[in-house]
């Protein structure tokens, strides 16, 4: 029997999978319309956005849903196997059979006596364990990404921008891809215009078998686990617009950026690569548990997938090493230069009390605001480091001049590794941001330490400061002074220098 003119080109376009069905009801001699292109930019993996409906198409009626009651195996090409619970659509019934559609498995099509078949209620969504009803996006990167949940991971959750709609969101790898689920006129579902499907059951079982759509397999429904409670400091990325590069160091960019349209921060975007991200959330437990007015002051994270970033204060004249060296920074006067010592000295004394380590004090990560204030900044980054570049045989990745010989050589880091660092930091505030052992390669300068040698005292460094420059490359950790004493030596050459100059 021939359908109407035009509705077996309609059918076929929009039920391309059920060509088998097609085919028994219209013979070859019609030829088959090809399938659709690959994936349009619709359902690549990129934020979800408004998806344009499909044009409106006769109503087509709801299939009825059957469970196999026993095992059944085919007997000729046109039937279909089925074990016992497989849950299928009928498309057609033949007399004592019935055409269906499989969902479980590989999408397959074909006859199965009636008798062994069932009719089947619908599950509910809820029902099923790769949907998940109340979560966010920002959810639903956080249960992929976690560590009960491997690549190929998956769920279908509701679209937060399309009242009705769903979204496919799955892990590849170190990162979660979301598609948009659309909904034709007809109320069949369908990630690809042409590829229409009854049901989300119907959907994943295709893309299962035909995964490379969308460049990413389907393996197993990700894992239900409760979700820790809104984390204050966590903030989607979408909350920051980074506006200016203002450098590059070990830990990855510096960016000058807005958050929420109006508050000026710094946008710390650490470099994955060279991160050991497991690691990171512990260490950023810690930034947050860190109160200083002289320590940079964390305002956010946005720490589900990558790229990470940290979110701080922005201090307006940038870091202390190319302030120092700027024309400003050339005409400040003793007094301050020996007060940005004390500042840092306060913080470091903070660090020690709360048993954290720096391990990359230097004047590039002290940072100056615009009332000259300093404030320490980075501190423990070091150690989320991968082996690989921070250590000796990365050559110039580790910074050899600034670190104390026990942990250049054998990474042994201290408080009182931080206590030799400081001390070359006082050599780079009071040379007005010179670099240390300029000329030596980082081998010579380790070698002539070894020997004893020593920076020499600046012209500008009051002699009372430079003793303690010394003490604080004393060969021996333990008999380096602690940031306490420092600070309070420091403090007192501070006072007794401004009763000079007034």
């Amino acid at each position: 029997m021939r359908s109407q003119p035009g509705m077996e080109p309609f059918l076929r376009k929009r039920f391309t999978f059920l060509s088998f069905f097609w085919d028994k009801i219209w013979p070859a001699d019609v030829p088959e319309e090809d399938f659709p292109g690959p994936l349009g930019s619709e359902a690549e993996p990129v934020q979800e956005s408004p998806v344009t409906a499909e044009p409106c198409s006769p109503t087509v009626p709801r299939l009825q849903l059957f469970r196999a009651l026993y095992d059944f195996t085919a007997r000729c090409a046109e039937e279909l196997s089925v074990s016992r619970g497989d849950r299928l659509y009928a498309l057609k019934e033949e007399g004592d059979y019935i055409f269906a559609q499989r969902l479980s498995g590989s999408p397959s099509t074909g006859l199965v006596p009636v008798t062994y078949l069932a009719k089947a209620t619908p599950e509910t969504l809820s029902d099923q364990p790769w949907y998940f009803s109340r979560i966010s996006r920002t959810q639903a990167q956080q249960l992929l990404l976690s560590p009960a949940n491997a690549p190929g991971a998956f769920l279908i959750r509701p679209s937060e921008s399309s009242a009705g709609g769903y979204s496919l969101s799955v892990r590849a790898q170190a990162k979660v891809c979301h598609y948009r689920i659309c909904m034709a006129p007809s109320g069949s579902l369908y990630l690809q215009e042409g590829r229409l499907f009854p049901s989300l059951e119907a959907l994943l079982a295709y893309y299962k078998a035909n995964w490379k759509l969308i460049q990413n397999p389907l393996l197993q429904p990700c894992v239900s686990q409760t979700l820790p409670a809104p984390d204050e400091w966590e903030r989607p990325r979408s909350e920051f617009v980074l506006r200016r590069k203002l450098g590059e160091g070990y830990f990855g960019e510096v960016w000058e950026g807005l958050w929420l349209g109006s508050v000026p921060v710094a946008v710390k975007v650490i470099k994955s690569a060279d991160m050991k991200l497991a690691d990171l959330a512990k260490e950023i437990q810690a930034l947050k548990s860190l109160r200083h007015e002289r320590l940079i002051r964390l305002h956010a994270v946005c720490s589900v997938g990558e790229p990470v970033y940290i979110v701080t204060e922005l201090m307006g004249k940038g870091n202390l090493q190319s302030y120092l060296g700027s024309p400003e920074g050339q005409a400040l006067s003793l007094p301050l230069l020996l007060s940005f010592a004390c500042q840092v000295a306060e913080g470091m004394s903070y660090l020690e009390e709360q048993h954290v380590v720096h391990r990359d004090l230097a004047a590039r990560n002290v940072l100056v605001g615009d009332d000259l204030s300093c404030k320490v900044a980075d501190f423990g980054l070091a150690r989320l480091l991968k082996e690989d570049v921070y250590s000796p045989s990365s050559g110039s990745k580790i910074p050899v001049k600034w670190t104390a010989p026990e942990a250049a050589n054998y990474r042994v880091f201290s408080q009182k590794s931080d206590v030799w660092s400081f001390g070359v930091l006082l050599y780079e505030v009071f040379t007005y941001g010179k670099c240390p052992y300029e000329g030596m390669t980082n081998h010579e300068t380790l070698q002539q330490i070894s020997r004893g040698y020593r920076l020499p005292r600046p012209a500008a460094c009051p002699a009372e400061v430079y003793v303690l420059m010394v003490e604080c490359w004393k060969s021996s950790p333990e008999e380096r002074p602690t940031f306490a004493t420092l600070r309070e030596k420091l403090a007192t050459s501070h006072r007794c220098l401004q009763m000079g100059f007034t």
